[in-house]
């Protein structure tokens, strides 16, 4: 009987983490097809997710112990910390895929939901503002959404946070990441963000679909931080191992 928000047919239970939708016919697991009483998850599925649990606090990368990992300590990523709710492991991997290429907005919504339930669990103040990276005018054009300010939508559902999808924009067109090893990629994306001065003196987040290297996320947290941003984090549906 956990506490809910409703709206528009559908409702988030803030305690079982799932969100719930109460559409008719709506009564199968996204993953499994088991029944699920209206929820969008089973309770196994939700609990087999590969869930991020232990990660190093500068990268978000996985691993067994919670302390920085080599490469932080030896030279930090340009944000204050890093979290990632998931392994890029099945069947998220195929979730993002799906919410990318494929219009899955509803992947959007069940995976934001449930990054918000996470953080709503933390014990560390909220920041204040969220900030999904940016696409380029003629992506965003092309594919018709932003895949992080889905995300970010979804995180709403769940979060009492604000989210502001004008604060950045990405300044010219950068080639996809796929397939670029960590130099390029921090060439590809080099100075491509500009960051608004409403994150002056703020603490912000920075929100991202999959963190690789870091390298999209700390160029716009450079930006962010030339902006006068006093704390900053940064955020991702799923890590890469």
């Amino acid at each position: 009987s956990g506490r809910s928000l409703a709206g528009g047919g559908e409702s988030v239970n803030l305690n079982m983490a799932i969100v719930v939708d109460n559409s008719p016919g709506a009564a199968l697991c996204s993953y499994c097809s088991a029944t699920t009483r209206g929820a969008a998850l089973c309770a196994g599925c939700q609990r087999s997710l590969p869930w991020n649990h232990c990660a190093c606090p500068g990268c978000a990368r996985p691993q067994i112990h919670p302390a920085p990992c080599p490469a932080c300590l030896k030279k930090p990523l340009p944000f204050d910390r890093a979290w990632a709710a998931f392994r890029l492991e099945a069947p998220v991997q195929q979730s993002v895929h799906r919410l990318k290429y494929r219009a899955g907005l509803d992947q959007a919504r069940l995976l934001g939901a449930l990054m918000g339930q996470r953080l709503a669990q933390r014990p560390q103040p909220l920041p204040a503002l969220v900030i999904p990276v940016p696409l380029h005018d003629t992506r965003l054009m092309r594919r018709g959404y932003n895949q992080a300010l889905e995300l970010a939508h979804g995180m709403q559902r769940v979060l009492d946070i604000e989210v502001d999808a004008g604060a950045a924009r990405r300044l010219r067109r950068t080639r996809d990441q796929i397939g670029l090893n960590p130099a390029q990629r921090r060439r590809n994306v080099h100075e491509a963000f500009a960051v608004d001065a409403r994150v002056a003196g703020r603490h912000i987040a920075l929100l991202d679909d999959v963190m690789t290297t870091g390298a999209t996320l700390a160029d716009l947290a450079r930006a962010a931080r030339h902006a006068g941003a006093a704390r900053i984090e940064a955020w991702a549906l799923a890590r890469a191992t």
